[in-house]
């Protein structure tokens, strides 16, 4: 008897590699992962404690220091309780407005740079793990962790400062520089544009510390491009005042100066004589009539930073989409002449 041979069957295409599961990566980052959570820990509970015990503490000094300190006699109030959310609220503020030059030194330090110079991203490329794979997973797991984290305690700083508002008579304004981004959802977008320069920023240098030092220097820059930038991206108010009363108007300001008979507006002289006459001839001499202010109130505080959040954001895309692009250049094959016996069976 003879056997029927059985049919080749066809061995299945292999299917393309997925996208790598978070928790390849967030083993091989696992201190980094640690040190973020313990310090969105940290920070959160310093300033619940700061909205709370400590915030109503101070007020109450203050109601105090009000009610008995009127008249020089001597006083007694709670000048510790002032002085200790003083404190805490300067250390927590400036922790949060240090988060996104944190992010962006981490990213081009470890995240990318170290291991574009140790080989380790080479070595997972030939894994069955294409570079834009692994760069999208690189970007995609920390992106969501510093959004989540950032976004937590400036919601808990933008309450913290609400409940002192009003209330405590040394509290900063909402227009303070760094009050104003630590309330607003600018910290979170500046920490993932951090993130996308620093990723950009190994991927170009692919070395630890100058990768490092490019990311900081960047998200330094994009900080001070937001400031001036933030009064310019939304229509500013302007009020006009008498010379007597002096500038008018309580807000983050624009531009303000000396108003003359005619309609223009001229740079205030910065008038500091100790004698009223003496500043009045000044202003004469200049034939000014009033001072303007252009300013926003705190009613443009939303508008402000839904705009620069919405800059800074399309600054993080441009950043990621340089930064698959040069990956893509940088990790290409060359292709490679014909051979004599290919160009044969041609």
């Amino acid at each position: 008897m003879t056997t029927l041979a059985q049919p080749a069957v066809p061995a299945p295409a292999p299917s393309p590699p997925s996208l790598p599961s978070p928790r390849w990566l967030l083993r091989l980052h696992r201190p980094a992962l640690y040190t973020w959570l313990g310090l969105v820990a940290v920070l959160a509970a310093g300033l619940v404690w700061l909205g709370g015990p400590l915030t109503d503490a101070a007020a109450a000094a203050w109601r105090q220091y009000d009610t008995d300190c009127a008249d020089a006699a001597p006083c007694r109030y709670d000048q510790d309780a002032i002085l200790r959310y003083k404190n805490v609220y300067t250390y927590t503020t400036f922790a949060l407005t240090a988060l996104p030059f944190a992010v962006a030194a981490w990213a081009g330090a470890a995240l990318f740079g170290r291991e574009l110079e140790h080989g380790t991203a080479q070595l997972a490329w030939t894994q069955g793990l294409s570079p834009a794979r692994w760069l999208a997973a690189k970007l995609a797991v920390p992106a969501a962790l510093v959004a989540a984290g950032t976004g937590l305690l400036v919601t808990l700083h933008r309450l913290t400062w609400s409940a002192g508002d009003g209330r405590i008579d040394t509290a900063k304004s909402w227009y303070d520089n760094l009050t104003l981004h630590t309330n607003g959802p600018t910290t979170v977008a500046l920490a993932l544009t951090g993130l996308a320069g620093g990723a950009l920023a190994g991927l170009l240098l692919r070395r630890t510390l100058p990768a490092l030092t490019l990311a900081l220097g960047a998200v330094a820059a994009l900080r001070v491009l937001a400031d001036q930038a933030m009064p310019h991206l939304w229509p500013a108010v302007t009020r006009v005042s008498g010379l007597g009363t002096g500038p008018d108007g309580a807000g983050l300001t624009v531009d303000s100066g000396l108003v003359t008979a005619d309609g223009a507006r001229l740079a205030d002289p910065g008038c500091r004589f100790p004698s009223a006459d003496a500043c009045e001839a000044v202003y004469a001499r200049l034939d000014a009539t009033g001072f303007y202010a252009t300013y926003h109130p705190e009613s443009h505080y939303w508008p402000l930073q839904l705009t620069t959040t919405a800059l800074l954001l399309a600054v993080a895309a441009a950043l990621t989409v340089a930064a698959f692009t040069l990956l893509r250049r940088t990790t290409a094959t060359p292709r490679t002449a014909p051979t004599a016996a290919q160009e044969a069976t041609v």
